[in-house]
């Protein structure tokens, strides 16, 4: 079962899974101070966009979706809870509206109109519907959708209403763009490893069992919460920091 974050709840929760959103949201804090140094010229234009932080942003993004996969077979494996379910799915819709507000405020020409939230977010919609299937199934369907954009991309999706499919050839610019296709893919193969894991009796195993300290958990226990404030604490943080160089 999980909380309204998406994370299991305490008497079913995973310490293992809690320390693997740890890790994925210190990747993202990693790649975020190098963005936001870039970004008031501590570093020179484009570090982000060249050598390995491009494939090192889609590796972290691509954690953040393959545990999204996870946490949806562990919550509603079993039992299919509606209420927690559209509970979640409200709270990840609220969160990717406040930071597409708060981009498009900031930087207008490069907002975020669909991010890691929203992919999250529809993701999430796209397993529910299959979480029946057998995993093999699901792990052909993300196959499928990993490719999609390489056989399906055309210019009828260049319009902003189909953006985020990841079909367009040509989207509009964003500091932070997962479409769907091909980023559901993760989330799927993330469901079904998880029930592959499941059958092999790993989360029973894994449940409750502690992993390192406590506190190495804790964000990965509070992972929204950590993904919405820490931009503008990094933001704050280096700016002043390059107020003081200068």
């Amino acid at each position: 079962m999980q909380d309204a974050t998406g994370n299991a709840t305490t008497f079913a929760r995973v310490p293992a899974l809690d320390l693997a959103r740890t890790c994925a949201l210190v990747g993202m804090v990693v790649f975020h101070v190098m963005f936001d140094l870039q970004m008031v010229g501590l570093v020179p234009p484009w570090t982000v966009q060249t050598g390995i932080w491009p494939q090192f942003a889609k590796l972290v993004a691509g954690s953040f979706l393959f545990l999204a996969g996870v946490s949806l077979w562990l919550a509603h494996g079993q039992v299919l809870r509606w209420h927690t379910f559209f509970r979640r799915l409200v709270l990840l819709a609220a969160a990717a509206a406040l930071v597409s507000a708060a981009t498009y405020v900031a930087m207008p020409q490069a907002f975020v109109y669909f991010g890691i939230l929203h992919a999250i977010a529809v993701s999430s919609l796209i397993g529910l519907a299959v979480l029946r299937w057998p995993a093999f199934g699901i792990l052909a369907l993300a196959a499928l959708v990993y490719m999609a954009p390489a056989v399906l991309a055309s210019e009828a999706f260049n319009r902003p209403a189909l953006w985020w499919t990841g079909l367009a050839t040509m989207p509009r610019p964003s500091v932070d763009f997962e479409p769907i296709l091909p980023w559901a893919a993760p989330c799927l193969a993330g469901l079904a490893c998880a029930k592959v894991a499941d059958a092999y009796g790993v989360w029973q195993l894994l449940r409750g069992r502690p992993v390192g300290p406590h506190w190495l958990s804790w964000p990965g226990r509070n992972s929204l919460l950590v993904y919405l404030v820490h931009q503008p604490v990094l933001i704050a943080l280096i700016w002043s920091a390059a107020q003081l160089i200068r």
